[in-house]
């Protein structure tokens, strides 16, 4: 079932906001953070949580449900659910903003880091327990066995291009970098 990867993939991405918290709590404990951590996490919510697992229910999944006649309730819960990813997608650039900022040694830098970090441990877990518990289930009532076997697989060649995506953009980033 297409819904059990994405919800494997939730897994890893609440081990990762307890990564949050803790750096979160360092940050108040220590008036610092510690900035290789940051873009670590920083690159895990954008290629992982974002680019790889919203990439898959945007592409594959609400792309396919879009086809469907969904119930009202399901309707409203994906357009909160594309909501809350464009959200997402806005604070991590923030963070990135921020981050920079406190690199080169900007007041104020530090707090914008814990307001972004404090927002993504409040919103992400809701937004898992949202497709968890009250999406995911249900809408596989609309596909049959051969509709999910498609969605699998195209998820199975979305993670395999991901890979490939990601190192070609580092590439052109290094070249603009050497000018």
């Amino acid at each position: 079932m297409p819904v059990g990867l994405l919800m494997k993939e939730h897994r890893l991405i609440e081990k990762t906001i307890d990564v949050w918290k803790k750096e979160l709590e360092n940050i108040a404990a220590s008036g610092k953070t510690n900035v290789c951590l940051l873009e670590l996490a920083i690159d895990f919510m954008k290629t992982y949580a974002d680019r790889c697992h919203h990439g898959k229910e945007e592409d594959i999944l609400f792309r396919e449900l879009k086809k469907k006649n969904l119930s009202s309730q399901l309707k409203k819960i994906l357009a909160e659910l594309i909501r809350e990813h464009k959200i997402a997608r806005e604070t991590v650039k923030s963070l990135i903003e921020a981050k920079s900022k406190y690199s080169c040694g900007e007041k104020g830098s530090l707090d914008e880091i814990a307001s972004s970090i404090k927002f993504i441990i409040e919103v992400y877990p809701s937004h898992i327990e949202k497709e968890d518990k009250h999406f995911f289930l249900p809408c596989m009532e609309y596909f049959d066995g051969r509709e999910q076997e498609k969605m699998l697989e195209e998820f199975a060649q979305f993670d395999r291009t991901l890979i490939h995506e990601k190192y070609k953009l580092m590439l052109e980033g290094m070249k603009i970098m050497q000018g």
